[in-house]
C-alpha cells in the first residue's frame, strides 16, 4: 500500500504560520496584562505547536488511521519508569496498545544556550524513561515496539546560526561541536537520538520571525525533514493496522 503524503510543504507552511501567529497573539495578551511578562510569551503561552499536531493527525487519518486512536488535546499521560507519568504532545493508542508517541517542540530567541541544554536533556530523558518502562512491560506484555518521534522548530536568527564557543577544561569535546552554532548542535542532537535508537524519527525546521507568519521555513538537513518523519510514522501505524493493532 502506497503512503499518501500529498501537499506536505503546504501543510507544513500552514503549521509554521500558525506557530508564529499564536506566539504573537500570546505576546499581545501578556503585554496587555503585564508588561514585564510580554517577552516571555514564547515559553509561557503553550499551544504554539498545535498546528503541527493537526498536521500529523491529518496525515494519519489520510492513511486510514481512525481519529479515535489519536490524542493531542487530552489523555496524553504515559507511565514512566523513573517517574509516575510523562505527558506527551501526541499519542496514537488503540485497544491498550501504544502505537506511537511524539514530542513537538520549539525554541526562539534571545536565549539559546540554556534552552538548548534543557531541550537536549528533556529529549534524552523522556525517551530513556519510556523505553525502560516499555522493557518493564508498563504498556502491556508482548506488544509491538512503539514508534517515537521528535519535531523541533527553531527560530532562524543570527544568534541561532552563529558559531558558539564551548568550554571543556578537562577533556576535549567531539570535533563536530567545536564552533558549531545552536542550529548545528540541534542537527547533531537529533541525528544521535536516532542513531542511539532513542527516537525513530526526527524533523528539524527553522523559520524567521519576520517571515514565519507567512509560513516560510527551511529544513537545513535532508535527513531531518517532516516528510521523512511522516513517512516513518505513517508506515509504522499502517503496518500496525495491517496486523490488527488499529
Amino acid at each position: 500500500m502506497a503512503l499518501m503524503l500529498t501537499d506536505v510543504d503546504a501543510r507544513v507552511r500552514s503549521a509554521v504560520a500558525q506557530y508564529w501567529k499564536t506566539l504573537e497573539s500570546q505576546s499581545t495578551r501578556q503585554r496587555a496584562g503585564d508588561a514585564d511578562r510580554g517577552g516571555r510569551a514564547a515559553v509561557t503561552g503553550g499551544k504554539q505547536m498545535a498546528g503541527f499536531c493537526e498536521l500529523v493527525s491529518q496525515f494519519l487519518t489520510d492513511n486510514g488511521i481512525g481519529e479515535a486512536h489519536l490524542y493531542s488535546q487530552s489523555k496524553l499521560e504515559l507511565p514512566g519508569y523513573f517517574r509516575p507519568t510523562k505527558s506527551w504532545d501526541m499519542l496514537v493508542v488503540c485497544e491498550g496498545r501504544l502505537v506511537a508517541a511524539l514530542e513537538l517542540k520549539s525554541q526562539r530567541g534571545p536565549s539559546f544556550g540554556n534552552n538548548f541544554n534543557n531541550r537536549a536533556e528533556e529529549a534524552i530523558g523522556t525517551a530513556t524513561d519510556l523505553w525502560t518502562a516499555f522493557r518493564e512491560e508498563a504498556f502491556g506484555r508482548g506488544h509491538p515496539r512503539p514508534w517515537l518521534g521528535w519535531v523541533m522548530l527553531l527560530e532562524d536568527c543570527p544568534r541561532a546560526t552563529s558559531p558558539v564557543g564551548v568550554a571543556s577544561p578537562h577533556f576535549d569535546v567531539f570535533p563536530e561541536f567545536k564552533g558549531a552554532s545552536y542550529a548545528q548542535r540541534y542537527e547533531q542532537l537529533m541525528r544521535r537520538l536516532m542513531l542511539e535508537k532513542l527516537y525513530d524519527g526526527a524533523a528539524f525546521l527553522m523559520s524567521t520571525a519576520s517571515q514565519g507568519a507567512k509560513g516560510d521555513y527551511t529544513e537545513p538537513a535532508a535527513d531531518l525533514t517532516m516528510r521523512r518523519l511522516l513517512a516513518g510514522l505513517i508506515g509504522h501505524a499502517v503496518a500496525q493496522a495491517a496486523g490488527g493493532a488499529l
